[in-house]
């Protein structure tokens, strides 16, 4: 499913200079208006939009700063080189953003898709809908207990000032924005949460270990099941060449 999205977005029509191109005077559903001014990474509308110039795909600002701190970076949705220096601020699509409409998808009220965002997180069918997402059970029924004391991997809490709920990325932006200067030693909570962790070890340089080692996402490469004890001897292993 989500090979599929990511194609679609790739072939969504767009104008030059990476901008979606505008609907025509019939108009699309409102549905498919929305789809049309999403990010191909998070999904939802536009924020802050930026187009890269060579491939013309246009993302939020913030989902594509992950890409800009890397020496090579590739365009998330077609792979193509390109220079961050040519990346700039996607003014048409802004304009666009303002200029449009389509219903929110939890109440149907007809929202400025600049203004869908901030709409989405109050509105109050949306938080319902949410609510009533069905809960997990398991694909094939089963006699096994669902275990309840799965360590949560997607969201972490700030060591510095203990802020809560910040994903990988949330939690590097705010030790960047935050405590960039703060000389404490820490442990790192994405280290901590993995099945190797050692959640007494303290990082010495905390920053550096988050932009080092937690540009991306550990579900992206690793097999939770994997055997610990070998996965603690890899770490070890690697921790040595390092050093």
């Amino acid at each position: 499913m989500f090979r599929s999205l990511l194609v679609a977005a790739a072939q969504r029509p767009q104008a030059p200079g990476g901008s979606p191109r505008p609907p025509p005077a019939s108009g699309p559903a409102a549905e498919a208006l929305e789809a049309q001014f999403s990010c191909p990474i998070c999904l939802e509308v536009f924020h802050r939009a930026v187009g890269i110039a060579g491939c013309g795909h246009t993302f939020c600002g913030e989902c594509l700063q992950p890409c800009l701190q890397v020496p090579s970076p590739l365009c998330p949705l077609c792979r193509m080189p390109f220079d961050p220096k040519k990346v700039e601020k996607a003014s048409s699509v802004e304009k666009q953003l303002s200029s449009y409409k389509a219903p929110c998808r939890g109440c149907s009220k007809k929202v400025t898709l600049a203004k869908m965002r901030s709409h989405v997180s109050s509105c109050a069918k949306v938080q319902e809908q949410m609510a009533n997402c069905p809960k997990f059970v398991p694909v094939v029924p089963t006699s096994q207990p669902i275990p309840s004391n799965i360590p949560n991997r997607s969201t972490f809490v700030c060591p510095y000032c203990g802020a809560r709920n910040l994903d990988q990325q949330e939690l590097v932006k705010h030790c960047m924005e935050n405590h960039r200067n703060d000389p404490n030693k820490v442990v790192c909570p994405v280290c901590s949460a993995m099945p190797w962790g050692d959640p007494s070890y303290k990082s010495a340089n905390f920053l550096q270990h988050l932009l080092h080692r937690h540009k991306f996402s550990y579900d992206t490469f690793v097999d939770y099941n994997i055997d610990e004890e070998a996965a603690l001897q890899a770490a070890l292993a690697l921790s040595l060449s390092e050093n």
